[in-house]
């Protein structure tokens, strides 16, 4: 079958036959399906796990990568093959070529972390370094791949590939004991749920195929929404191992016939549902890897089922260590274990005990605060909760009921990453200033091409950065830019090409950053 057949079958259909012939044993093992027992009481269900992070690259993409390569005839084998990524699908094909004495080309961002580098060269892979990001490279194989007459291995738009990754399926109807209610898969770009879909249809059609994609990476969601895929703007970085801009035409098709549903869920329920695998199999997730827990966890928050079976899919483990510690940070705010909120108390002795007795018993988790007028004091506040939303509502109304201002921030994003680590006091004597959040390229120079892109024109008056171990930073940075100067600077921040949000009005940096009145 090409990616052009038609037939007057349906494509499910025709991958369930590749499905069943595919070969992806000789490196990948039958990975188990673990009960995850804290999750199923949790929930009141029955969760299961299937354990796609203990493959021999902590991830499923092995599978397809295998099966691709596999096929090839001899003469394709004998030249070579490539592929662009920044993480396991560039393992997954280094050691699928190794297995077959076979050259792997593997072109990476200039900004992937060195781990991965390393592990794809230690698989025998020939590492490319270009460009910033994955369309960068993906651009730059694809010239490579017709120069060099080397077979371009997809990451998901491959029916190989496809039908690799569908093997998943196969071990899951002779692990389960019975029909799962739902299974619950990452999506990035649709080869995944494609395959796992067609062949759960084909044996259990009543089960649920639900994907899970971040909200800011919604790439399955939004092309099933509009009835073909469509291409974003921008996609978000936390969950880089599903940050596809665009699915393709072919798993798109597939997605149709097999997915029920999409559930988008946000970076905190991410962090929540990574904390929440390593309480039940003592394994950390990679962001896209917790997808499926996470979204599982979403999903019953909106039905109230009991004791169904369901199965969420740990699609891989590859976590660079240093983004634990922002993991951490936000996994209580994703169980609904802490609220962040922005308090006007007053600024006299005794204040901040009047503050603590009306919050009761609850533990502080964090508590910002620096002088700013002699009236009124505003203080960034994180509260431990054991009730969830219900208990942050009512602690609210309490602390309204006792005379506080009150705003809620466990939502606010610039609140998460920039202000609670910045809160120092408003400026008297500030004009002008707008505020923007960056993506920056974590590579030599991008601080440097950012100041290039201000120009000496303008005065920079804020500048906040944290490393949070992901190939982008984030930096938050205040500029004076008089009105008569906006459409010029705007047309300085379309020049320096970073992805950035206009976070002037936004009520965390107005309480506790911006210019004091």
């Amino acid at each position: 079958m090409t990616m052009n057949e038609t037939t007057a079958r349906p494509l499910a259909a025709r991958y369930v036959e590749r499905i069943f012939a595919a070969r992806v044993y000789d490196v990948a093992i039958e990975s188990p399906l673990d009960f995850a027992p804290a999750l199923s009481i949790r929930t009141a269900n029955r969760v299961f796990l299937k354990r796609e992070d203990l493959q021999p690259i902590f991830s499923f993409k092995l599978r397809g990568a295998y099966n691709k390569i596999s096929r090839l005839p001899a003469e394709a084998l004998a030249r070579g093959v490539i592929c662009s990524s920044a993480g396991n699908h560039a393992q997954g094909v280094a050691l699928a070529a190794h297995k077959h004495n076979c050259r792997a080309v593997v072109v990476m961002p200039i900004t992937t972390p060195p781990i991965k580098v390393r592990a794809v060269e230690a698989l025998g892979g020939e590492v490319i370094l270009t460009g910033d990001t994955y369309d960068d490279a993906s651009a730059h194989a694809e010239i490579l791949a017709v120069r060099e007459e080397l077979t371009v291995v997809h990451p998901f738009s491959d029916p190989d590939v496809i039908a690799g990754q569908g093997t998943i399926a196969l071990e899951l109807s002779r692990q389960l004991a019975q029909a799962p209610d739902a299974v619950f898969v990452p999506v990035g770009g649709g080869g995944l749920i494609g395959g796992i879909g067609a062949l759960m249809k084909h044996i259990y059609p009543g089960v649920k195929v639900i994907g899970v994609e971040p909200f800011e990476s919604p790439s399955m969601h939004e092309a099933l929404r509009h009835g073909g895929p469509v291409r974003l703007d921008h996609v978000g970085i936390f969950a880089d191992g599903v940050a596809v801009r665009r699915v393709s035409e072919e798993t798109y098709r597939l997605a149709r016939e097999v997915v029920d549903e999409i559930i988008l869920v946000d970076t905190d329920e991410i962090c929540a549902a990574i904390k929440d695998i390593f309480e039940d199999s003592r394994v950390i997730m990679e962001p896209a890897g917790a997808l499926g827990v996470a979204g599982l966890k979403r999903y019953l928050e909106q039905h109230e089922f009991c004791d169904r079976v369901f199965v969420a899919i740990n699609s891989g483990a590859n976590m660079n260590f240093d983004r634990l510690r922002h993991i951490s940070e936000r996994a209580e705010i994703g169980e609904h274990r802490e609220a962040l909120f922005a308090v006007e108390i007053p600024e006299r002795p005794g204040a901040f005990r009047a503050f603590c007795e009306t919050v009761g018993t609850r533990n502080i988790t964090e508590f910002n605060y620096r002088y700013s007028d002699q009236e009124n004091a505003k203080i960034f506040v994180g509260v431990g909760l054991r009730d969830g939303r219900r208990e942050a509502a009512a602690l609210i109304a309490a602390l309204e009921a006792a005379g506080y201002r009150v705003l809620d921030l466990t939502e606010n994003e610039l609140a998460k990453i920039h202000v609670r680590h910045m809160v120092g006091g408003r400026v008297a004597s500030l004009a002008d200033e707008v505020l923007y959040r960056f993506e920056f390229p974590e590579r030599p120079g991008a601080l440097l091409k950012f100041l290039s892109a201000i120009g000496d024109r303008w005065n920079i008056s804020l500048f906040h950065y944290r490393n949070y171990g992901s190939d982008y930073g984030r930096v938050l940075a205040g500029v004076q830019i008089p009105a008569a100067d906006t459409a010029e600077f705007a047309h300085h921040l379309e020049g320096l090409g970073y992805a950035h949000c206009d976070e002037t009005r936004n009520p965390a940096y107005q309480l506790f950053l911006g210019a004091a009145s």
